[in-house]
């Protein structure tokens, strides 16, 4: 190595001669101190070249002393690990051990713990949507503490908390019998929590400031519930809360602490108003519209022909015909036909009846097709509500009953709206046409009354 270092400064040295004659034949005065200076100039660089080999030489030295030191410290971790896996077994092993010895020693208490675990896992359900639990808060928290303890195979659960537990169950069973007044936090409708006087009335419900209140134990404080009861109710809520003593009706929820969700389904009931018009669609308001349209005309139609009635009637009671209604009209043509013949009497009041015939049937007929288009339009609606219930099946599959829903509702409730317009419209057709029918019936009447009249005498004077 040293000598193909040397070999290099040689030629390196002589480069350096060759490249630089010229500048050291200016400076030189004569062939020997040129010498001299080459000589000085390799004995200088040839220094720098070991010194920097040195200094090479002394870096490769202590790389290998660090190397060396992180393979000892590698070796002694290594067995430090295993002397550590080996101990981590042996505690395994005596973990083992000493959990068999607990097990021995508890004897009957794993059957006790076990026991308590699943009543406490049932009672639990119970224990976080009661309504006790919103006036004694931190209940369900402790009984999960004490279910962890219970099935624990390290913590031994000790006698009060099982008195613990205990007391929970009278706690519970001693509140569903009473009628609480105390102040808490409420959750309203529109998010706001706002602190108020609420009265408790067992497991069964609450109330505060007229409003039915619901708990959810996963909120962890009463709720307002977002559409009360009827007016009636929810006013038997606030006199039971301004009530000092005696008795106070007023709504609970009977499943109590099963679930207390039975007030809170029925109120969000939707109303009849509300189905219409969130399932009704456009066929639905449609049927209505005419549904409302063919009851104004029946109504309208029917005191028309009932005034008309009225006058025929006051026309009976009197000699002498009137043009206020259709028989004084009818009369007015046998007076005013004195000598006409039988036959042409007959035709000419036929003809007088047959006029007064289509002002007393007048919207008949459109009231009666209103009634027959009614459950026309519902079938209509029913089929167009299937047909979105197969596109949603299609597009979602048949697993969830919800998409489906809207569908089937607005089949179902444009068949109800059908039936509902036509059964009043069919039923005031049928007042209004026997109405216009028991008015021609009596002009008949007395049209064949006046021409039997008027065949008598004839028959008379012939004789």
């Amino acid at each position: 190595m040293k000598d193909l270092i040397k070999k290099a400064g040689i030629v390196a040295s002589t480069l350096t001669i060759a490249l630089s004659t010229p500048l050291f034949a200016q400076q030189a005065s004569s062939l020997a101190d040129l010498l001299n200076m080459v000589e000085n100039d390799r004995v200088a660089e040839s220094d720098a070249y070991r010194q920097r080999l040195q200094e090479f030489e002394q870096n490769a030295n202590r790389q290998e002393e660090i190397l060396t030191t992180t393979n000892e410290r590698i070796t002694a971790e290594e067995a430090t690990q295993a002397q550590l896996s080996d101990q981590f077994q042996a505690n395994e092993i005596t973990i083992a051990d000493l959990r068999g010895v607990l097990r021995d020693r508890r004897g009957d208490l794993n059957e006790l713990f076990g026991t308590l675990q699943g009543v406490a896992g049932d009672f639990l359900s119970n224990f976080q949507n009661s309504f006790v639990s919103a006036q004694y808060s931190g209940r369900s928290d402790e009984l999960e503490s004490i279910i962890a303890r219970a099935g624990s195979t390290v913590e031994q659960l000790n006698v009060a908390e099982m008195e613990r537990f205990w007391y929970f169950m009278h706690q519970e069973l001693t509140e569903s019998g009473r009628v609480v007044q105390y102040n808490g936090d409420v959750a309203l409708p529109n998010g706001d929590t706002e602190n108020r006087n609420i009265v408790r009335i067992g497991l069964f419900g609450a109330v505060s400031e007229g409003d039915y209140l619901n708990y959810n134990g996963d909120i962890g404080h009463l709720q307002v519930l977002p559409r009360q009861p009827a007016a009636d109710i929810t006013g038997s809520a606030q006199a039971l809360q301004n009530a000092t003593s005696g008795f106070t009706k007023v709504g609970i929820d009977p499943t109590g602490g099963v679930g207390s969700q039975v007030l809170a389904n029925l109120v969000n009931f939707p109303t009849v108003e509300e189905q219409v018009r969130q399932n009704s669609g456009v066929i639905g308001f449609i049927i209505i519209g005419v549904g409302i349209v063919g009851i104004l005309l029946a109504f309208f139609r029917l005191l028309m022909l009932t005034l008309v009635s009225v006058k025929v009637r006051s026309q009976l009671k009197s000699d002498k015909p009137a043009k206020n209604n259709p028989l004084g009209r009818v009369l007015m043509v046998a007076e005013n036909n004195p000598n006409a013949d039988t036959e042409t009497l007959e035709l000419k009041l036929g003809e007088a009846i047959l006029q007064e015939t289509p002002s007393l049937e007048s919207m008949l007929t459109l009231i009666k097709m209103i009634a027959t288009i009614a459950p026309l339009g519902g079938l209509l609606g029913t089929v167009t509500g299937m047909i979105q219930v197969f596109q949603q099946i299609t597009v979602y599959g048949a697993g969830d009953p919800t998409i489906m829903a809207g569908g089937i509702s607005q089949a179902l409730m444009t068949t109800v709206l059908g039936i509902v317009v036509a059964i009043p419209t069919i039923f005031m057709h049928t007042v209004v046409k026997s109405r216009a029918d028991n008015i021609i019936h009596i002009l008949e009447e007395q049209a064949t009354g006046m021409i039997a009249q008027k065949a008598e005498r004839s028959a008379g004077g012939q004789s």
